[in-house]
């Protein structure tokens, strides 16, 4: 008898409490449903550009077209557009990827295959690291619309992301076959640096960067590229050139303030890196350059400051995770950040859990497997890190960072003629890779 008093409370508490979840769901989705989003202001130089006063007069002229007529699926794309740009420009992506989806989900509630808000989510999965869903949700826009550049350019994208680099090159030639711009330059560069080609890179960037208009985001974006390219392969005063071009274009620009921050390193003159990096982040909420901003303390010997802001970094990453985890639309997987944060505190653990949950989700990219090969070596299980190793290495690719690392665990592993040419090679031209990095691998080198 107690026994069925017992099982009777059980079950009312468990419909109760699935009654209350369900309750809440669909409150929180009506909540989402009624939420109305529009811009948020720019803050600093952000707040003075021409840019930003066309954008809120564009973007108020698209709200209250939606408002007379909700279905208006051409205006409501066009604001997400507005959402998505807006987000590249601060750095506010939770915002604005929510103000965006939901101006999406609208669109396609009114017609599941509206191929412009197809490209649009797309491109949204992507930047918040939903690589799979991303590289799914362009393939059926490209099903809808074959030879449309934009679909085939985020194609490249999802297929560099999960590793697909022989599809990727294929989406960029028939992109390039379509429309030879910015767009397609830009990732014939990124797919030439990926294979080892950086002479082939710097061109196809130099390509991008001619093609667009001096100012314009995308140009000098596509600008911190070729300068990033450059500090890769040692010519440091040619990237500080594309580095301070790009501020003259774009004062105040983020990226090209941090790409000042990383020669002002190379330099070890700390305080003028950390400066460069309070500048990028005044105006903008960039989480990767709070993280470089912390090794740059490190450095300088301020550990406590350090220490104090990779947590804060940490929190921020797993916060975005579970956000992520609980709904598409308002965070971004980010255990690759996360395995090197941790990896910054000594955490070995943490780190490769979330490198391994990483590779789960796409384990034929490159830059996973060397997270895992490094996390594995970190914490001396050389034998496990070798498998991941040889698949990083598997497009050839020439990244001094990678070519250290390889070097470094070659070494351990006792192959002493594949640790020196790795390490040679990565050297060769003096690249602008992390301190500690190039001081173990010269140290190698001499062993």
């Amino acid at each position: 008898m107690k026994k069925n008093i017992l099982y009777i409370a059980l079950l009312i508490l468990f419909v109760t409490t699935a009654g209350f979840i369900v309750i809440k769901y669909r409150h929180n989705e009506r909540t989402k449903a009624a939420m109305v989003y529009t811009l948020l202001p720019r803050k600093g130089l952000l707040a003075k550009t021409d840019e930003w006063i066309k954008t809120q007069k564009s973007a108020g002229i698209l709200q209250n077209k939606i408002a007379a007529n909700p279905a208006d699926s051409k205006s409501i794309i066009a604001l997400a557009n507005y959402f998505i740009l807006e987000a590249r420009a601060t750095g506010n992506y939770p915002y604005y990827d929510m103000a965006a989806i939901k101006l999406i989900d609208d669109a396609l509630k009114i017609d599941a295959n509206n191929f412009e808000a197809l490209t649009l989510k797309s491109l949204i999965y992507l930047s918040q690291h939903h690589f799979a869903d991303g590289l799914a949700t362009a393939q059926k826009a490209r099903d809808i619309i074959p030879f449309n550049a934009f679909v085939h350019g985020i194609l490249v994208d999802g297929n560099v992301e999960m590793g697909n680099y022989d599809s990727a090159v294929a989406c960029a030639q028939t992109m390039m076959d379509i429309r030879p711009d910015l767009r397609s330059y830009a990732r014939a560069s990124y797919l030439r640096e990926i294979f080892g080609d950086y002479p082939g890179a710097i061109e196809a960037m130099k390509l991008a960067v001619g093609a667009g208009a001096p100012g314009d985001e995308a140009t000098e974006w596509s600008r911190i590229q070729l300068g990033h390219l450059y500090e890769n392969t040692g010519d440091l005063k040619s990237a500080e050139m594309n580095y301070q071009i790009a501020l003259k274009e774009r004062p105040g620009y983020m990226y090209a303030l941090a790409g000042m921050a990383h020669l002002a390193l190379a330099t070890k003159d700390y305080n003028k890196a950390i400066d460069y990096y309070q500048q990028a982040a005044k105006d903008a909420n960039i989480g990767s350059f709070k993280e470089e901003q912390a090794i740059v303390y490190f450095l300088s010997g301020k550990k406590d400051t350090a220490a104090t802001l990779t947590k804060n970094v940490i929190d921020e990453l797993n916060k975005n995770a579970q956000a992520a985890n609980a709904d598409a639309s308002i965070g971004h997987y980010a255990d690759k950040e996360l395995a090197y944060a941790y990896l910054s505190v000594n955490n070995y653990d943490k780190a490769l859990e979330h490198a391994l949950l990483e590779y789960n989700r796409r384990p034929l990219n490159i830059e996973v497997n060397e997270t895992v090969a490094w996390m594995y070596y970190q914490k001396g299980e050389i034998a496990k890190a070798l498998p991941y190793l040889d698949a990083a290495l598997k497009t050839n690719s020439k990244n001094p960072t990678l070519l250290c690392r390889a070097g470094l665990i070659y070494a351990r592993s006792g192959d002493a003629t594949k640790a020196k040419k790795y390490l040679q090679d990565g050297l060769q031209n003096n690249p602008n890779i992390d301190e500690s990095l190039k001081g173990f691998a010269l140290q190698a080198l001499k062993i």
